[in-house]
């Protein structure tokens, strides 16, 4: 199956920044960047969307290789089963992985976020080493398994090489088990220059840089790596994990005097090229301070709920204006509408009300999801440091296009459309096609490598699990 290089494509309705439009014709340059976008357009000449035509969503938090832990450690193993003690079988996991492995899985799982409606994926990608904790011959080999795994799939990417020094606050050794993820800073940095040398960003690739989090990393550590990723590339985004878990929030208080979010709002310079994943546990003080500083919170609602993490405040951090997006992380789950859903959920559940985190009464997106998805994706593209901000001119030709005649959207008026993609869940995906940078990459559900990708996952799965 052919990906699609149309240079223009007819949409009876389509989703744009301002909301649901009529006859929209979109056009695309070579390079995959939205040139023109027009409603009111008459549909002849155009290759014609068979149903209406909504944004791709980024993933901005992706561990590609724990798509293969997915249902393995849903066993009690711990009288107090918690983060921690996932994290040990994780370590366990990690420890036989293996560069062909990585690459099968890391395709197989890329096609399945496009399947599901991710157009891009923020990597966080911190398994560097061989298993004996040293440098490969080429210290890139996994990260160029993940460049290519993308490319093939044919999904964008912002790769996110991990900063990661200790096991714990106080520059604590790392644990054996950690040693196939450390790094320094300078060391960090000069694979990142390697990447750009080989592998020179392009339409669908990006590079940034992710310290850990507080606890992997010191103080001193945390800020070279900051100067250094702004040295050589201005733009470039900053991913850590923060505040995902209370032990983690009193190691910091202990250590740095402070809890974690506000101890880095007023360490570093936050702004818009930051995304802080979870960041789950806030005083009402640190969601105000975040929402204003521009920084996107990375929110995982299906790994934060399987991992028993704790709920975001969303409501307080969205009233507040923050900026969001979503991300699949552990791969519990991989889907961008599962993770809209239990995002409103788990307020629903916490405020025993409903429609928590519609816009108040009257106002524009009184529907939860008419409010929820232009914001993720919007927080999604400032966290990729991508332009895939929508439909608009400028941003990278990412988009779905839905099945009309499926049975949660058929005979819906256009405001009912992202409520029943978000919260309905019956048979097959509503998601029937889906471009990258102006290339059809799915069509009629059905990804080009699909089969064969499966066959190497399958293949990688039997060798990890013997």
């Amino acid at each position: 199956m052919p990906a699609s290089r149309a240079a223009a494509l007819y949409a009876a309705r389509a989703l744009l920044p301002q909301g649901w439009c009529n006859d929209v014709v979109l056009h695309w340059d070579a390079a995959g960047l939205l040139t023109e976008v027009a409603c009111g357009q008459d549909p002849a000449g155009w290759a014609r969307a068979p149903g209406p035509v909504i944004p791709g969503m980024p993933n901005l938090h992706s561990h590609a290789f724990q798509r293969a832990m997915a249902g393995l450690t849903e066993t009690r193993t711990d009288p107090h089963d918690s983060f921690w003690s996932w994290r040990t079988l994780m370590y366990r996991f990690a420890a036989r992985l293996q560069p062909q492995q990585l690459e099968a899985i890391a395709r197989h799982l890329y096609i399945e976020m496009l399947q599901a409606g991710y157009t891009s994926v923020c990597e966080f990608h911190y398994v560097h080493h061989a298993s004996s904790g040293l440098p490969y011959a080429n210290p890139a080999e996994h990260a160029e398994r993940l460049i290519a795994a993308a490319a093939d799939a044919g999904i964008g990417l912002t790769l996110l090489p991990v900063l990661y020094q200790y096991s714990g606050f106080g520059a604590q050794p790392p644990l054996p088990q950690q040693a196939r993820f450390i790094h320094t800073p300078e060391s960090l940095l000069a694979l990142l220059q390697d990447l750009r040398r080989r592998h020179p960003p392009h339409g669908a690739l990006r590079y940034g840089a992710a310290p850990h989090s507080l606890r992997a990393v010191s103080p001193h550590s945390l800020e070279q790596l900051r100067v250094g990723l702004h040295h050589d590339d201005p733009g470039a985004p900053l991913h850590l994990h923060i505040a995902e878990q209370h032990a983690e929030v009193e190691a910091c208080l202990a250590a740095l005097g402070a809890r974690p979010v506000q101890w880095l709002l007023d360490h570093q310079p936050v702004d818009a090229r930051w995304c802080v994943v979870h960041a789950t546990h806030m005083t009402p003080a640190e969601y105000a301070a975040l929402a204003g500083s521009g920084a996107v919170a990375g929110l995982c609602p299906t790994t934060e709920a399987n991992l028993g993490d704790g709920v975001f405040d969303a409501q307080r951090y969205l009233d507040a204006g923050g900026a969001w997006g979503i991300g699949s992380d552990s791969q519990a789950s991989v889907c961008a509408r599962a993770e809209l859903r239990l995002l409103e959920y788990g307020q629903r559940l916490l405020q025993r009300s409903r429609n928590v985190l519609a816009a108040a009464h009257g106002e524009a997106h009184a529907a939860v999801a008419d409010r929820l998805y232009p914001q993720a994706v919007s927080g999604g593209a400032r966290a990729a440091g991508r332009p895939i901000d929508g439909l608009r001119v400028g941003q990278r030709a990412d988009f779905l296009v839905l099945d009309p005649d499926h049975p949660d959207l058929a005979e819906r008026a256009a405001s009912q459309l992202l409520s029943g993609l978000v919260f309905c869940e019956h048979g097959a995906s509503p998601i029937r096609d889906v471009y990258t940078g102006g290339q059809q990459v799915v069509s009629e559900r059905v990804h080009r490598s699909q089969d064969t990708a499966l066959h190497a996952y399958r293949a990688a799965l039997r060798e990890l699990l013997s």
